[in-house]
């Protein structure tokens, strides 16, 4: 028997044979998902109260058209009384650490999440992310949004690439999804492996990556796929009978002292004894190179000059900065409270062609307390950059 998936990509209908008429027995996605805890608040607020926020928080695969399209239309489709808020805070290159610091912003100041589905794997491996970092960075994004609202639930996800696939065909477990499953398994949150599950799939022949998957950015067919897995946890989840009452979910002590639970930004504003940096209140590229939204039309602390300095005072335990770094982008030095650290390079591998929004620490596991920055665009600089600039949209703290 073969199975065909068929639906609508914009005007055009996609039709993917998923298997061949083999006999074989296709892999089940309920196979994917570890249910370390469950979407018991969220079922009431669906069945009892008739509204939920429903937030999509990862990179580009989240920002993009898609399967958080599906779950949406799936939610209310299945649940036509109730009122869903939706919010896509999804941005393109972004990973576990920019989250981490951006959430309060993007995300807690929209209102209150009830449910949200987060995903930092596939840019965490692609920006180089170490493993301190994103294990602070999703507890602390997950003790932040449970510090706001005790009764949200959260679902896990882990996206894949073919840094992934290759791991996996080689018996080793992506070390971007074991983070993700610790964190679930830790907090008693439901992770989909939507990683392993497209490794899986591939390998025992019933679709290909080139043909049908296309990308880390997912085809209509690839999109089908994820959501597929997504609609059978919600499709379990939600079919239980309602609770009486809202739990306050699982709560663990910190695992780690350090995590980012109270990740925020800091105004640009906040910079003191400008030398040779300026304050542009609407910045906005002078070149035709492309931006990502949230960085472009916003205040920046601007310097293009090596030796361009300023200070800043800060109270926590991390500092760091979030930049655009685009074709001319430099290299920075600096002190934290009169202590040098190695030159930061702000050029990345795809400043040549874009403004990224590129989120650096400079200081992490500082003293609590009151502390001083002093920044200074050095004279070195990438040989494939065009200058020297640094441009900060965003200064990053943990009180």
């Amino acid at each position: 028997m073969i199975w065909v998936l068929l639906f609508t990509a914009q005007t055009q209908t996609f039709a993917q044979t998923i298997a061949p008429d083999s006999g074989k027995t296709l892999l089940k996605s309920e196979a994917y998902i570890k249910r370390f805890g469950d979407l018991s608040n969220t079922l009431y607020l669906i069945k009892t109260e008739k509204t939920a926020s429903v937030v999509f928080f990862g990179g580009s695969i989240t920002h993009n058209p898609g399967w958080r399209d599906k779950v949406g239309a799936y939610l209310q489709q299945s649940f036509p009384d109730t009122k869903f808020n939706l919010l896509n805070a999804g941005i393109p290159s972004l990973g576990s650490l920019p989250h981490a610091f951006r959430i309060k912003q993007d995300v807690l100041s929209k209102g209150k999440v009830d449910l949200m589905f987060l995903e930092t794997a596939v840019n965490d491996r692609g920006n180089g992310t170490n493993e301190q970092t994103q294990r602070r960075a999703l507890e602390g994004i997950i003790r932040h949004v449970l510090k706001t609202n005790p009764y949200a639930n959260i679902v896990m996800m882990a996206f894949v690439d073919p840094d992934k696939m290759k791991d996996y065909s080689a018996g080793k477990i992506p070390p971007e999804v074991q983070i993700h499953e610790d964190m679930a398994k830790m907090y008693h949150l439901p992770l989909i492996n939507l990683a392993k599950e497209v490794t899986d799939r591939v390998n025992a022949g019933e679709f290909t990556w080139e043909k049908d998957f296309k990308n880390l950015h997912p085809s209509p067919f690839g999109q089908e796929i994820y959501f597929r897995t997504m609609k059978q946890l919600l499709s379990v989840e939600l079919a239980k009978p309602a609770p009486v009452k809202l739990m306050p979910s699982y709560l663990p002590a910190q695992a780690d002292a350090l995590a980012y639970a109270d990740g925020n930004y800091l105004a640009v504003g906040k910079a003191t004894k400008l030398n040779g940096f300026t304050l542009d209140t609407n910045w906005k590229p002078a070149d035709s190179v492309h931006t990502r939204p949230g960085f472009v039309n916003v205040p920046a602390l601007v310097g293009e000059k090596p030796g361009a300095s300023f200070e800043l005072s800060f109270t926590g335990q991390t500092i760091g900065v979030a930049v655009v770094s685009g074709p001319d982008a430099g290299m920075v030095k600096y002190t934290i409270d009169g202590k040098s650290y190695p030159e930061l390079e702000l050029y990345t591998q795809w400043s040549k062609s874009l403004h990224l929004p590129w989120y650096l620490l400079l200081g992490d596991g500082l003293q609590p307390g009151k502390h001083l920055l002093r920044l200074e665009i050095s004279a070195d600089k990438n040989e494939k950059s065009k200058g020297t600039a640094c441009r900060i949209v965003y200064f990053l703290v943990n009180e």
